[in-house]
This record gives structure tokens, sequence and C-alpha cells, in this order.
């Protein structure tokens, strides 16, 4: 059986985190939403306003005021709720001997981790996890794999070992609790022309079983491994919920300049 498809392992390290986010997102959905307050909604009430103080009657200035600050109130509530329920003071604690720096960049949804290793350099790009919630977990048919794989909290990334004046190899990967999986490998050639489509490579998983396994102790080696995936998954979980607040307090100026 290949490398990719042994039969997950039970997610007890990440499970307090999927626990806690999607306790966020329940708390957010059940006391602190409402359905003036949407991306949708504040841009349409924002320039609405602009609009109207230069080009309506004063009555209907003193409606869109009304309306403003209607929607402030709702905004002002969500960033109070936000700020309860994230603790976004919290600062991670990098474990000893991880061996990345960490790159986060304020507004993006990704995260840049690097490192030296024996000459090469080594660029992971982290995007946000995806958690499966309760609900989404019922329509989960019992006993397939595949379906039990995507059940799991799984957070993606992109990996690039790269050597001085010379091609990268660049990897797809999903990381599971426990569990790393290559979905994709390619050689990056920096001299190739932009024009022109390379040639990808096979499907991971139709490569020959040691082969694949050769690539994830390559991978194990530089450090692409469950214990620095498991910090990251609750790292960009953290991170998520950063990024909200300082979303909602732009919202907030937008609406009221």
């Amino acid at each position: 059986m290949a490398f990719s498809n042994i039969v997950r392992r039970t997610a007890v390290q990440i499970a307090p985190v999927a626990a806690r986010f999607i306790g966020r997102a329940q708390r957010y959905n059940h006391h602190c939403s409402s359905p003036l307050f949407s991306s949708s909604a504040a841009n349409r009430v924002g320039v609405s306003g602009s609009f109207f103080r230069s080009a309506v009657p004063s009555g209907l200035h003193h409606f869109s005021t009304k309306s403003d600050e209607a929607l402030l109130k709702v905004i002002e509530s969500e960033i109070g709720c936000a700020v309860e329920t994230e603790g976004i003071d919290k600062v991670e604690d990098v474990p000893a001997g991880f061996p990345f720096k960490i790159e986060d960049n304020p507004g993006y949804q990704t995260i840049t981790l690097t490192r030296e290793y024996q000459g090469e350099t080594i660029c992971v790009e982290v995007h946000m996890p995806d958690l499966v919630t309760g609900e989404e977990n019922q329509e989960v048919a019992s006993g397939d794999e595949d379906n039990e794989q995507g059940s799991e909290s799984q957070i993606p990334l992109v990996v690039r070992v790269s050597k001085k004046n010379g091609p990268a190899l660049e990897f797809g990967c999903t990381a599971y609790p426990d569990e790393i999986s290559i979905d994709s490998l390619s050689i990056r050639d920096p001299n190739s022309a932009e024009d022109q489509i390379a040639y990808e490579g096979p499907d991971f998983t139709d490569l020959d079983e040691n082969l694949q396994k050769a690539f994830h102790k390559y991978l194990e080696i530089r450090g692409i491994k469950p214990s620095t995936t498991n910090f990251l998954h609750e790292y960009m979980i953290n991170k998520d919920g950063r990024e909200y607040l300082m979303w909602l307090k732009n919202l907030k100026k937008f609406v009221e300049a």
C-alpha cells in the first residue's frame, strides 16, 4: 500500500485546536452575527453614504447617517466579540527545535517559513487550515478511507527546495494530524521561458512506492514532519483570528470615513 494511503491515526493533538476554532464560528453565528454585517452590506452602505451626502436632499442625509450608525454599532459589537473569543494578544510559543524562521505579514492568508540546510534554501508557504465541522462530518461515509481523510483538519503547504544557480524542487503537500501527504512534485527551472509550459511529471501517487517513501523521508530530514505541521495548525488558526479582527477594524474605518 502506498505511503500516502496509510490509515490516519486519531487526531488527538489537533482536536482541542479544531474545537476552539469551531467554537469561535458557532459563537459568531449564534451571538455576534447580524444580517447587516457582511462585506457587501458594508460596501453598499459606505458608498451610498458618501454619494448621498453630496447629491441628495437633506432628509436622505439623515437616513444615511442613521444607517451608518446602525452598521457601526453592529461592527463594534462584532469587534468586541472577536476580542473576547479569540484572545488576540496570545503569542504562540514556538516549540523547541523548530527549524524554520517564520515570516508572518499582517493582512495575508499565508505565512512563509525559511531555513538553510546543507547548502539548500528551503521555503515553505503555509496556507490557512481547512477544518470540517461536526455537521459536515456526519455526511462522511464511514469506512471510506478517502472520506475519512477529508474529515480531518488539513493544512496546505507548498515546499520549495532550491540550490544556488540551479533548479528547485517544488512539493505540493497536505498536512494532516500526524501525517503529511505529498500531492505533487515538480522541478522549477529559474531559467526557463515564462511562455513555455514545463513538464510537471507524473502524479505523485503513480510513482514507484519506494520512490514515494524516499521523497517523504527527503522532506522529513529537511523539517517537513508532523511535529512541525501540528504546531502550524494552531499558529494559522490563531492568525485567522487576528486577521479577522483587523478586517473588522478596517470595515469600521471605512464606514466612519
